[in-house]
Order: C-alpha cells, then structure tokens, then sequence
C-alpha cells in the first residue's frame, strides 16, 4: 500500500491528505436539519448527517488528493451508529480510489494489539471465514508499550502489504511534556524515531517501508532531525493550518527526491467554509469551500518545496 500512496502522490502533484474529523459544530444546519428530520435529534441523525457531510467533501476533493484520514474518535462518539458510518466512509473512499489513513492510535499489550491490528488492517477469523472488519490501508500507532504493542501490526503489515504510522512527535501543544524528555542525552522523540527506522528495515516496500511516523507541522527543526533519523519511512504530518503549520515548514520532512512525507490538513479543509478567506461559498455550497482549500494547500507545499530545490 505504500507504493499506491507514493504513486497517488506522484500522479495528482499533491503530498496531501484531507483529514475526515467531523463534528456536528463543522456540519452546515442544512444537513443536519435533514438527518434530523428523517431520524430525529439521536445517534443515528448525527451519524446520518456526519456521512452526507463526508460524502459531500469526498465528491469534491477526490480527483486533488491522493489519501484521506478518517479519525475514529469523530465517529466513535456517535456510537455504533458512528462507527457504522466509519466504515461506510472508509469503503466509499476506496471506492473513489483514495489511500484511507485510519487515524486510531492503537498500542497495547501484544494480544490486544494483535486485535486491534487485525481489526483494523488485517482479517478476522469467523468459523471457516475471514473478514476485515474496517479495512483501511493504514492505522496510526501509540509505540508506548515498546515492540510488545508494535509488532502485532507489523506482522500484518507484511501480510497484507499495508502499513503503519508510528507517533514519535506530535503536532499538539503539551506533546513536549513526555515527548522531549531528555533520556540518556538525547530527547525521548529521537529514540522512538530510531526504533521506528529499526522497524522500518524489517518491512520494506519498493523504496520506502510499510513503517512510516507521525511528525507534527508544527515542530519543524524537530522534523529535520526526526528525517535524517528515518530515511526509509513515510512522515504523516499533521498539524498544518488550523494549528500553524505552513508550507514553508514542512521542506525538511521530505527527502531530495520529492517524496517521504504526506501532509494532512483535518478542520482547515472540512470546515474552510467557517473561515474568512472562503466564507463567500457559504453553507450551501461548503464542499466548494474545501476544494478551494485543498487547491491552495496544494499550491503552499509544492511552491515551498519548489523554492527549496
């Protein structure tokens, strides 16, 4: 799978990943006044109306990108009516052609680990049957517990030619509080970068592993640093926009050759519309809004990294 995400990104010109976060509070009141009507004010109206709201920014920015990153959270909190549509989102972004990112941050002791990895990227074995239960093409994972926690989706991984992304440095304010720790002279990201480049070299594609890492925009001497530690892996970077990060931040997370990261843009992208520089599409026409945004993020990384050859 991580040769279809580098071939998407050479095809479409655009290292970018539109992040599926949905809360009610982006979903304009013309979508929810109808999930409503049809459902009433429940779990199952919310769900309804977070799907026409995903479907909708899918139909308009499917042709742009190359990979989406639905966050379970968002769905999870609608209960089994959320997670329901969790899935549907995943399978209508593969069928427009789409990498799925299931941003789940599992890592747990190996058993459950195994489950969370089979559940999530692998097969499920019912009686004589197998069946993937939310089949995205990636998951995030919490390296917390060590190789214990890790090895379980590697190991599917390799079977089903999919692939991982390791948090090492995240995008979020308080992420220094463990993150930078100094352990044995050197910060704590660091050591979880070399073990990532460690697990890396034991799954290799083509060119690049099925062990990639989660770096945040907004820390980029740190993202310099956390590269040159991690040739062979993919760097899911989020944090730009809505938290700060701009094109110009992001060169030193890509290698000389144009590729080794994806940058994931979540609420600057599904609710562009509520900001000034596109409230002229309004709420009717809020899909309009995010292929607008996706246009000019597109436009912010490929003129950085142009200026930076």
């Amino acid at each position: 799978m991580i040769q279809k995400l580098i071939q998407k990104i050479e095809k479409t010109h655009a290292p970018v990943c539109v992040g599926l976060d949905p809360m009610l509070g982006y979903i304009p009141e013309h979508l929810k006044e109808a999930a409503f009507a049809e459902h009433g004010e429940t779990l199952e109206g919310a769900a309804e109306a977070v799907w026409q709201f995903n479907k909708a920014i899918v139909d308009a920015v499917y042709d742009l990108i190359p990979a989406v990153k639905p966050q379970i959270a968002m769905y999870e909190q609608f209960g089994l009516p959320g997670l329901s549509v969790f899935r549907r989102t995943v399978d209508y972004c593969h069928e427009k052609d789409l990498v799925v990112i299931g941003d789940v941050k599992r890592g747990d002791i190996g058993s459950t680990s195994a489950a969370y990895a089979a559940g999530h990227l692998g097969k499920v074995q019912v009686g004589q049957k197998e069946y993937a239960a939310f089949d995205e093409d990636f998951a995030t994972v919490n390296p917390y517990l060590g190789t214990d926690g890790v090895k379980p989706f590697l190991d599917v991984c390799r079977e089903e030619k999919k692939g991982i992304f390791v948090l090492v440095k995240t995008s979020n304010p308080s992420s220094g509080e463990f993150q930078d720790r100094i352990a044995d002279g050197r910060p704590l990201y660091e050591w979880v970068g070399e073990k990532v480049a460690e697990w890396a070299e034991s799954c290799m594609g083509d060119s690049y592993s099925y062990v990639g890492a989660v770096v945040g925009a907004t820390y980029p001497q740190m993202g310099k640093a956390l590269r040159s530690l991690m040739p062979k892996s993919y760097i899911l970077v989020p944090g730009y926009g809505a938290q700060g990060g701009k094109g110009a931040d992001l060169v030193h997370f890509f290698n000389e050759d144009g590729l080794g990261a994806v940058v994931n843009s979540s609420r600057g992208i599904i609710a562009a519309y509520k900001q000034e520089q596109y409230e002229k599409f309004g709420g009717d026409h809020f899909a309009d809004a995010s292929r607008a945004a996706v246009c000019d993020m597109i436009a912010d990384i490929g003129g950085a990294l142009e200026r930076a050859k």
